[in-house]
């Protein structure tokens, strides 16, 4: 039997790029934006139109929300490193009057030139106005008309049920703002989406995405957004096993005010930039020299010196084991405790240190968001 793989959904014209799951990328660094009014999230009434009908009312209700999004980007080839433009394309929403999209990271990542169309065909370039590499999210801002611009709903997504009908909405393949039906066929998925990074409480469908639908709305029988679809299962990198999987809404609200505001999530830093995987838990493998973890009292490898030779005695090192209570085993496991801290929280952090368990207490480090 094939493995089944995970890959992303925006697509290459020409190749149908296949960002594979378990790649790690090259993370984004973005200057500070100007700073710019608050931008609101649009939210409405839900739809209620009964019976069979339902299906166009959603479509009729939600396509003008929902963009193309095409990209440039630039591939080195052949013996003498050419640097040949390649095109591709993927889908977003539109979240509010301003001109806000929301989309995948994966879909812009990279790309020199960035440009929206919408449902009337007009096409506007777009900027990046931040992005969140480790929850594959984007957020990108075009000027146009504010007549031009309807905004998806947002729904919820913590109240699912496996079941529930869901429409999928996007440019499969470059077609412009195709709809599919499906369910949700379960929750709580988690997927790796950049290396060591997991994303939980992805949301699994059945409904119809290809390549050019990441990034396009996940939307309930409300027509409100629920979800950003992100990736397929796929035997391999041409054919789709008929499972998809969408980023929920809940994870989008909590990531994309700092988007705006800040060009990115402000996290906070623990200090600790490399752990291995040992039978007890995750041995320190390198700390931030003055940083928080070793402020705290972390210990990382002893550096060692025979004659001329200097080297790492790795067995003095710290084993953690939990993180506030939780037991870790991997390095997905100990990030995605610290992933939803600030900049100033205090985390425990429980150690193996020759062969007695001890508990500290760390307050993280990092950049602080700038003051309004």
């Amino acid at each position: 039997m094939r493995p089944i793989a995970y890959i992303l959904t925006a697509a290459v014209v020409g190749s149908l790029c296949t960002l594979w799951l378990t790649a790690s990328g090259v993370p984004l660094a973005f200057a500070a934006p100007p700073a710019a009014p608050k931008a609101r999230i649009a939210t409405g009434p839900a739809l209620t139109a009964p019976g069979p009908g339902i299906n166009v009312a959603i479509y009729d209700l939600a396509n003008r929300s929902v963009v193309n999004i095409s990209t440039v980007t630039v591939q080195s080839r052949s013996f003498f490193m050419s640097a040949v433009p390649e095109p591709g394309n993927g889908s977003g929403s539109i979240l509010d009057k301003a001109g806000h999209i929301l989309t995948n990271y994966h879909v812009v990542d990279g790309a020199r030139q960035v440009q929206v169309t919408l449902f009337n065909e007009e096409n506007f370039d777009a900027e990046l106005v931040g992005a969140d590499p480790v929850n594959d999210v984007a957020v990108l801002k075009i000027d146009a008309p504010e007549d031009d611009l309807y905004p998806v709903t947002l729904g919820d997504s913590d109240h699912l049920r496996v079941g529930m009908r869901v429409f999928a909405l996007g440019n499969p393949f470059g077609l412009d703002r195709s709809m599919s039906v499906g369910v949700i066929s379960s929750l709580n998925r988690s997927l790796e989406i950049r290396e060591n990074w997991i994303i939980k409480s992805i949301i699994q469908i059945d409904a119809s995405i290809n390549p050019g639908n990441s990034g396009g709305p996940l939307l309930d029988a409300h027509g409100q957004l629920i979800g950003m679809n992100t990736a397929i299962a796929t035997a391999d990198a041409h054919q789709s096993a008929g499972i998809g999987f969408a980023i929920p809404i809940s994870l989008v609200k909590r990531v994309v005010p700092e988007l705006i505001a800040h060009g990115r999530v402000i996290r906070g830093d623990i200090g600790i930039t490399h752990v291995t995987v040992v039978d007890d838990g995750l041995r320190i493998a390198r700390l931030d020299p003055g940083g928080p973890a070793e402020r705290a009292g972390l210990r990382g490898p002893k550096a060692m010196r025979r004659g001329l030779v200097t080297f790492e005695d790795r067995s003095s090192a710290d084993i953690i084991t939990e993180v506030d209570g939780g037991k870790v085993a991997t390095a997905a496991e100990f990030l995605g405790h610290i992933e939803n801290k600030k900049p100033g929280d205090a985390v425990e952090v429980t150690v193996l240190r020759n062969g007695r368990r001890t508990t500290m207490r760390i307050v993280l480090g990092g950049e602080t968001a700038p003051a309004a």
